[in-house]
């Protein structure tokens, strides 16, 4: 039985989706030139191309969608990647301009649902975060949606096999799978399940949480 509350409703989706875009613009405008050209863990993308990448899908029109799979050849992970590599190339301010102007669009990218800005927006400023050896909190409620999106989701197909273990937040009601028992927090189990068990063990050390049946961070 899924618990009550772990898929949210669209309202709710679209107020935690507008918060955490505020919130990360406001953490980019704080960064020194270095600190954007700091290396995260999302394959070879600095921290300037994993922000430019949060403000394509509510910005780009389909005929621009269209032009960049068309420079892909047809491949929808290289488009994601080199689109978000070519808009890292604007000026730090555009960047974080781009986000705050995407505060309250309802825009989604094809085949997507309003579940996956906001999974976008949760991982990916961890990645962030972590990257700079910054606290970014996550409400418990908004990362199990994400969670329970990335279980259930078939299509697209998630990018990452789901963890052969039994899940348990200790934060918030969510248990998924089966096996060797996994406890944490649900941030850090979204991360594990978005394959990045070294974030999950330290998005749990920073917060104090306990973090049991994974290998801990080096």
């Amino acid at each position: 039985m899924i618990p009550v509350g772990a898929v949210l409703d669209t309202d709710e989706l679209w107020r935690f989706v507008d918060q955490e875009r505020a919130s990360l613009a406001d953490l980019l405008e704080s960064l020194d030139p270095q600190e954007w050209q700091t290396r995260t863990r999302c394959g070879d993308w600095r921290v300037r191309d994993v922000a430019a990448h949060l403000t394509i899908a509510a910005r780009f029109s389909g005929g621009q969608v269209v032009r960049e799979m068309l420079r892909a050849r047809g491949n929808w992970n290289r488009m994601i990647h080199d689109s978000a590599v070519r808009e890292a190339g604007l000026p730090t301010a555009e960047i974080v301009a781009h986000l705050r102007a995407i505060i309250g669009s309802r825009r989604l990218a094809p085949t997507t649902s309003p579940h996956e800005p906001l999974l976008d927006l949760l991982v990916h400023g961890q990645d962030i975060a972590l990257a700079l050896g910054r606290r970014r909190p996550v409400p418990p409620a908004a990362a199990r949606d994400a969670a329970e999106r990335v279980w259930t989701m078939r299509f697209p197909p998630r990018p990452w096999p789901l963890p052969k273990a039994r899940l348990v937040a200790t934060d918030i009601a969510w248990t998924r799978g089966a096996g060797e028992e996994i406890r944490g927090p649900i941030t850090s189990l979204l991360l594990l399940l978005t394959g990045r068990p070294e974030a999950a063990g330290e998005w749990a050390q920073h917060t104090g949480e306990p973090w049991t049946g994974v290998a801990a961070p080096r």
